[in-house]
C-alpha cells in the first residue's frame, strides 16, 4: 500500500517549494535563476525547502518554451564528427566558438551536413547555427533558416546570401606559401589539396574536377598557387590526414620528373608527404621542400620544424561566437578576414 501510494506521489514543483518557504512563486524562482534581487537568506531557504521536497529545479525545457529560445547553438561539419576531431583546426575553432557563446548560457551540438530525416540539422530546434567549410550544397538549407529567422554564420564558407562570414585570405596566405618556394629557386612545384567533393574522392587534379569543386577552402588555396604557378598541377586527398599526405606523396613523387617542391594545404597532410617522401629515399629539403597550412601544433612529429602559414583558429571561432550572439540581439555585425603569417620552417630549401 505504501509503495502504490509513494510511486503516485505527485512530483514536487516549484509553488509547494514557495509554500514551504513561505515565499511566493515568484521569489522561489528567481532565487534559483539568481537572476533577481533576492537575499543570501531568502535564497538559501528556498534551497532548504528543495531540498526537503527533493526538487532539483526549474525545467529548462519549460524556461526554453517561455522564452522562445532552445538555449542551443548548432555547429555544422562537413565531415562526420570523429573525422573533424582528428583534425586539430577544427578543435581550435571548436573552442573559440564555445569561449564566444560561453557566456550566454548556450550550449554547442555538433551536427553534420549529411544526416537526413529527424537526425538532419534542419529538423534540430536551434537558436543559431555555424557552419564550418561547408560548400554551397546547404544552400536550400540555408533559405530555410532564413526563412526561419535563425542567424547564421559561416566560417570559410563559399559566400552565401544571409550568412555572416568569418574567412580567411586562403587565397592571400597560399600565394605567400608560392612566392616563399619562387624565391628559393623552385619551378617544379606540385599541390596537394584537400577533398573538393562530398565522396572525397583522391587522384589527380583536372580542370574538370578543379571547376565543379565544393571544397571552398581548397579551392581558394590552389588559386593562390596558381597566382604564382599557373601550371602547377595537383594531386587531390580524400581527407587532411598523415597517411592521406604519404599516398599523395607516393604518387606525386614516383614519377620521371617528379616536382622540386610540394604545396600541401594543411600541415597534416605535409607531414605525410614528408613520411611518403622519405618511405621513397628523399631528404627534405635537400631532395624535395614541403609547405604545408595551419601552424597547429602536432604531436608525434618532431623534429619537423615545417614550413607553414599560421593561421588563428581560436580567434575565427570566437569571431563566429560574438557573430552569433549579436546576431541574437538584434545587431547586425560586419563580417571578418583574418590574415594568417607566414612561419620559415627547416623543410624547404633551394633546389639541388
Amino acid at each position: 500500500m505504501d509503495e502504490t501510494a509513494s510511486s503516485e506521489a505527485p512530483r514536487p514543483n516549484l509553488a509547494a517549494v514557495a509554500a514551504l518557504a513561505g515565499v511566493s512563486a515568484s521569489t522561489a524562482s528567481l532565487a534559483f535563476s539568481g537572476a533577481g534581487p533576492v537575499s543570501d537568506a531568502t535564497k538559501a531557504k528556498v534551497l532548504a525547502a528543495a531540498a526537503t521536497l527533493n526538487y532539483a529545479g526549474p525545467d529548462p525545457r519549460g524556461q526554453s518554451l517561455r522564452r522562445g529560445r532552445s538555449g542551443i547553438v548548432g555547429v555544422v561539419l562537413e565531415d562526420s564528427v570523429s573525422e573533424a576531431f582528428r583534425d586539430p583546426m577544427n578543435i581550435a575553432t571548436l573552442d573559440g566558438i564555445a569561449d564566444a557563446i560561453g557566456v550566454s548560457g548556450s550550449a554547442l551540438l555538433l551536427l553534420t551536413d549529411n544526416a537526413e530525416g529527424p537526425s538532419s540539422f534542419r529538423s534540430v530546434p536551434i537558436d543559431a547555427v555555424v557552419l564550418i567549410g561547408c560548400s554551397t550544397r546547404l544552400a536550400d538549407a540555408v533559405h530555410v533558416f532564413s526563412q526561419r529567422g535563425v542567424p547564421i554564420v559561416g566560417i570559410e564558407t563559399e559566400p552565401m546570401e544571409q550568412v555572416l562570414a568569418v574567412d580567411l585570405d586562403n587565397r592571400g596566405g597560399s600565394r605567400r606559401l608560392a612566392e616563399h618556394l619562387r624565391q628559393l629557386g623552385h619551378e617544379s612545384v606540385t599541390m596537394v589539396t584537400l577533398p573538393l567533393d562530398a565522396p572525397h574522392n583522391r587522384g589527380w587534379l583536372t580542370p574538370e574536377w578543379e571547376a565543379r569543386s565544393e571544397g571552398y577552402t581548397a579551392s581558394q588555396r590552389i588559386l593562390g598557387v596558381r597566382d604564382v604557378y599557373p601550371d602547377s598541377t595537383g594531386y587531390v586527398t580524400a581527407a587532411s590526414t598523415v597517411d592521406e599526405g604519404a599516398l599523395a606523396a607516393v604518387a606525386v613523387l614516383d614519377v620521371p620528373n617528379p616536382p622540386t617542391a610540394i604545396v600541401a594545404q594543411s600541415d597534416l597532410l605535409a607531414v605525410g608527404v614528408i613520411r611518403g617522401a622519405q618511405q621513397l629515399g628523399l631528404r627534405v629539403p635537400e631532395d624535395l621542400s614541403v609547405v604545408g597550412f595551419d601552424g597547429v601544433r602536432l604531436d608525434g612529429i618532431a623534429p619537423i620544424d615545417l614550413t607553414t602559414m599560421v593561421q588563428p583558429a581560436f580567434d575565427k571561432g570566437r569571431a563566429a561566437g560574438e557573430g552569433v550572439l549579436a546576431l541574437l540581439d538584434g545587431s547586425a555585425p560586419a563580417s571578418r578576414t583574418f590574415d594568417s603569417e607566414l612561419h620559415r620552417g627547416a623543410t624547404t630549401a633551394p633546389p639541388r
